[in-house]
């Protein structure tokens, strides 16, 4: 059997096994945090007693920095870092790795750590396509490919949008394979679309209107752009300021298992108080991204700032406490925030706006230009809301501010996923 056969194999099953995973992970995750919280988290912890809030936090991410004690690999690896150390020999996985890898983000997502479900999801696919390329003896000029394939269906299969996660795998890991091997990761991604679709609920945009562009919204990019730095400057000054007096609290003199226990209790108490303040604070973010977008969520501006400054904590925290989740949904969440409060102020002056246009806007260009994938973010806002009202606004403003914010400071994904200084 030739390698282009095999890899045509290898992409197909690929994106099947993801699919099945994901959902398997996705309602894995949300039986987890309905079972911990007795019921929907959103409506029932503000109900909940806060030492039972407190017990459920500290008691998962407990467990979850345990389980990488046991196994290292169960901890968040981005998917470009998983590609280079499996091609230097670095990084092997097995199914027990990938099963350990789950439990330990349903916990940490579940329990309302703020991390996201993408990160996982494309590791998880990047696992599953590295086996079925042992299976089938793949060169090993050709792991990448294999590995971005598995990427892109964990990305295509979690957000139930398959083009998206296309682009995020060239923009990650195969940047320079797109040209002779881009067709395998179409392959995978719609397969696991495919699978995904029939049992999880992907992000819907509900007021689109097509390619009618308002005036207005495009007016608005230049009043945009500076509240949007002005926000990635919060969000990456005030993440790195939490982690860097979080990071005094456990000396590197105390043991693994001491600092584990030690962390845990500090992120576990700190993520649990946040909670009380305000479900919306933690928890991947998916929620908060559907509601703002939809027009769900009605606060007003203070409300809105204040939810901003509590997921940037919590997310900071989730990444302290070694909780296992990625950005992407969680950076969303922030942008939506920013987004929905200043088409909140817009309106307020009297603009002929809405507030959730800016949502899904600001979700897309947040992570676009922190996480630095200009392309995914543009093609996540058509996928999710198929207008032009949104996707125009969004690939001018993410071209701009991320061309600004590089004069600023010096965005490295690593340290994004490791959570060092950005400066």
């Amino acid at each position: 059997m030739g390698w282009k056969v095999k890899l045509f194999t290898l992409s197909l099953l690929t994106g099947l096994f993801t699919g099945v995973a994901i959902v398997f992970y996705s309602l894995l995750t949300k039986g987890v945090s309905y079972l911990l919280y007795l019921g929907n988290p959103f409506e029932t912890i503000p109900e909940l007693p806060l030492p039972y809030v407190l017990f459920i936090t500290t008691s998962s991410i407990l467990l979850v920095n345990l389980i990488i004690l046991f196994n290292e690999k169960a901890r968040e690896y981005g998917v470009g870092e998983i590609a280079r150390a499996i091609e230097e020999d670095r990084l092997t996985f097995t199914l027990s790795d990938l099963v350990l890898k789950i439990i330990a983000s349903a916990l940490s997502i579940g329990s309302g750590f703020a991390v996201g479900n993408e990160g996982p999801s494309a590791a998880i696919g990047a696992m599953i396509s590295y086996r079925l390329s042992k299976l089938f003896n793949l060169p090993r000029e050709l792991l990448r490919v294999a590995i971005g394939v598995g990427a892109s269906s964990g990305i295509a299969a979690v957000f139930v949008s398959p083009i998206t996660g296309i682009l995020f795998a060239v923009e990650t890991v195969a940047y320079t394979l797109i040209k002779d091997f881009v067709g395998f990761m179409v392959l995978g991604s719609f397969t696991a679309f495919v699978v995904a679709l029939s049992f999880l609920e992907p992000i819907i945009f509900k007021y689109s209107i097509g390619k009618n562009l308002h005036p207005d919204y495009l007016f608005s990019i230049l009043l945009f752009v500076p509240v949007l730095l002005a926000g990635i400057y919060l969000y990456l000054t005030l993440r790195d300021r939490v982690l860097y007096y979080l990071s005094m609290v456990a000396s590197e003199r105390l043991s693994r298992v001491k600092r584990a226990v030690l962390t845990s209790i500090v992120g576990g108490i700190t993520v649990g108080l946040l909670l009380k303040v305000s479900p919306y604070a933690g928890f991947s973010g998916h929620q908060v991204v559907s509601d703002l977008i939809n027009s769900n969520l009605h606060y007003p501006l203070s409300v809105i700032a204040l939810l901003v400054l509590l997921r940037i904590v919590a997310n900071a925290v989730s990444l302290y406490s070694n909780a296992v989740g990625g950005l992407f949904i969680t950076l969303m969440s922030i942008g939506a925030l920013i987004g929905y409060g200043f088409g909140e102020s817009l309106r307020l002056a009297g603009f002929a706006v809405e507030p959730f246009y800016f949502a899904a806007i600001g979700a897309a260009v947040f992570v676009g230009v922190v996480m630095k994938i200009p392309f995914t973010a543009v093609v996540l806002a058509l996928e999710i809301t198929y207008d032009y009202n949104v996707v125009v606004p969004t690939g001018l403003i993410v071209a701009s501010v991320g061309f600004l914010t590089s004069l600023v400071f010096h965005l490295r994904k690593a340290m994004l996923r490791r959570g060092k200084p950005s400066r």
